[in-house]
């Protein structure tokens, strides 16, 4: 099935890390797919990859237009808008000329049709001769996985799937708070230079909530202008930078005294607590 994308986000311009660059496919309403390729001549590894495709049409229409060809496929979790797309991709890969088939890369506790080659977090692949490390980020749902391309080099990619948005995180349908927490700890301690690939334009959408519990942030007040620069012109707001999320995305501020005041919670409770009521607090939240 074909879906056409959202018309409130233009395509992407490539965005270039070291021996590397990825662009970003709009699919369905407010998804995004990735497409990494390694710089051609550079390595005989496999040189294209796409991360969570949920529809493959815009893919095939992209690879075809760059007479290219995935070798790999890194999906994230199970949910349909991640994974709907990789029977038909994996079919078009096979028919093009010479091209082996896809190796597909899923979490080994989800069940996805069409997965190779399982993972549970821990493993190191290879990419365009470069390492990609693989995370176990689990919350959204139980097996959710994070890639981290280029983790040796100044400006790592991470591909996160529905773990973290821009000015959010995903809701936990499947994991814990205490899970979630753990996972986006996890990602903090990654370069602050880290550009951060999620899997949905949310940004906007999550910015009144910012907002609410953060108001006096002046970070995010500065941030609050770009990002409605941005949207008012349909201009992606990913990739995201994990230095700039960390200071004004709330979910990765639970340790600060302003979001454990707007958390409503006790001097006893744990910065697993004050995650755990922003999440709630999120899940009902309703913007003026």
């Amino acid at each position: 099935m074909t879906h056409t994308p959202s018309p409130g986000t233009r395509g992407f311009q490539p965005t270039e890390h070291a021996g590397f660059a990825v662009t970003g496919l709009p699919a369905f309403n407010d998804n995004y797919i990735w497409v990494i390729e390694s710089n051609p001549g550079q390595s005989a590894e496999s040189r294209v990859a796409v991360v969570d495709p949920g529809d493959a049409a815009p893919v095939i229409a992209y690879c075809l237009g760059r007479g290219i060809v995935p070798q790999q496929i890194w999906l994230t979790h199970h949910h349909a808008d991640h994974t709907g797309g990789v029977a038909e991709l994996c079919d078009w890969i096979v028919r093009q000329s010479s091209a082996k088939p896809a190796i597909v890369y899923g979490p080994s506790s989800e069940a996805i049709s069409g997965v190779t080659h399982s993972l549970s977090g821990g493993e190191s692949l290879r990419f365009g001769g470069q390492p990609v490390d693989v995370l176990s980020v689990p919350g959204h749902t139980r097996g959710h996985l994070a890639y981290v391309a280029g983790a040796t080099t100044s400006t790592p990619a991470l591909f996160c799937g529905d773990l973290l948005f821009g000015l959010g995180c995903g809701r936990l349908f499947e994991g814990t708070a205490a899970q979630m927490h753990a996972a986006l700890t996890q990602i903090r301690r990654l370069p602050m230079e880290t550009r951060i690939y999620c899997a949905h334009e949310y940004t906007l959408l999550n910015l009144a909530f910012a907002l609410a519990v953060d108001p006096q942030n002046p970070a995010l007040l500065a941030r609050a202008k770009t990002i409605h620069l941005l949207r008012n012109v349909g201009a992606p707001t990913v990739p995201l930078t994990l230095g700039e999320e960390c200071a004004t995305n709330p979910f990765l501020r639970c340790d600060q005294v302003a979001l454990r005041s707007s958390a409503v919670v006790d001097q006893e409770a744990t910065d697993v607590d004050v995650f755990a009521r922003l999440r709630q607090m999120r899940d009902t939240f309703r913007a003026q």
